[in-house]
């Protein structure tokens, strides 16, 4: 029986770090992450719904998205699985509290900071590499240097985050370990008692939860599950294809070369009908 949330649905990620609750937690974790100077020390929960400036425009949901008390912005998102634009809707998200900002009197074009954080459960493919961690800002070509800052993206990609609990060098390290494992413990290590992240560890047991809570939980569940279905079975299905449409060129080829059928059904795995259609 599973002792504590999988974090990965919509109700655990929100338990986790998106609560009045949980609100020490996810100052914790960013001031893990983020390399400002001074320390988050209060966080304000803004609206996780913006609408376009025209009512035909799209709309933008958060996950997360709140104020410091310094008025930084911090969109805080899970994602679950790749996407083709995903850099693009991160900067298209980033654009609403900018947006927001020009409506506040008189404006005189100064912006507010904003960080995009989006912990990734699966790999971009805009970076070839090995790192996890990945911290952009405007920059100049030439220089490297940064040209604005007041614009900042941060991506984890936890599947290449791959340390052991022994391996764990620094606080930010034990969140992106807490994330990874959490679904598979039983209970909490010793590492983690006595550390800020036992409380997390605490709001996420099944077993404490109300009635309520653990129903909505697991209809998350369920949606998560029945997602992660569609998805595995639509990548199964275009690399079958992917598969099938291999084999036929190799027949095609074959053929060209005037190798017999028999020949071509062993090496291919197609029926006979099959090459013969490709004739």
């Amino acid at each position: 029986m599973q002792t504590y949330i999988d974090p990965f649905t919509d109700f655990g990620f929100k338990r986790i770090f998106g609560s009045e609750e949980s609100k020490p937690l996810l100052i914790s974790f960013l001031n893990d992450l983020l390399p400002i100077e001074d320390k988050i020390v209060s966080l304000n929960f803004n609206k996780n719904e913006y609408s376009g400036m025209l009512k035909e425009d799209r709309k933008a949901i958060f996950d997360i998205n709140c104020t410091d008390e310094k008025d930084n912005i911090f969109i805080v998102e899970l994602q679950r699985a790749g996407q083709t634009y995903f850099q693009d809707r991160a900067l298209y998200y980033t654009s609403f509290p900018i947006q927001e900002q020009a409506t506040r009197g008189n404006w005189n074009f100064q912006l507010t900071p904003i960080y995009f954080v989006g912990i990734l459960n699966f790999a971009v493919s805009d970076f070839d590499d090995d790192n996890y961690l990945h911290y952009g800002q405007i920059t100049d070509r030439d220089t490297n240097s940064v040209m604005y800052d007041k614009l900042s993206f941060i991506y984890i990609e936890l599947p290449k985050f791959k340390k052991t609990e022994a391996e764990l060098s620094n606080h930010l390290e034990k969140w992106l370990w807490f994330f990874n494992k959490l679904s598979e413990l039983d209970e909490i290590p010793e590492s983690f008692k006595e550390d800020i992240i036992e409380d997390a560890f605490s709001l996420s047991e099944l077993a404490k939860m109300k009635p309520e809570k653990r129903k909505e939980y697991e209809l998350s569940l369920k949606y998560h599950r029945d997602w992660v279905n569609t998805m595995t079975t639509a990548i199964d299905t275009a690399e079958a294809k992917g598969r099938d449409k291999e084999k036929i060129e190799i027949a095609k080829n074959l053929l060209k070369a005037k190798v017999d059928i028999e020949t071509i059904k062993l090496s291919t795995g197609l029926s006979r009908d099959e090459i013969e259609s490709l004739k």
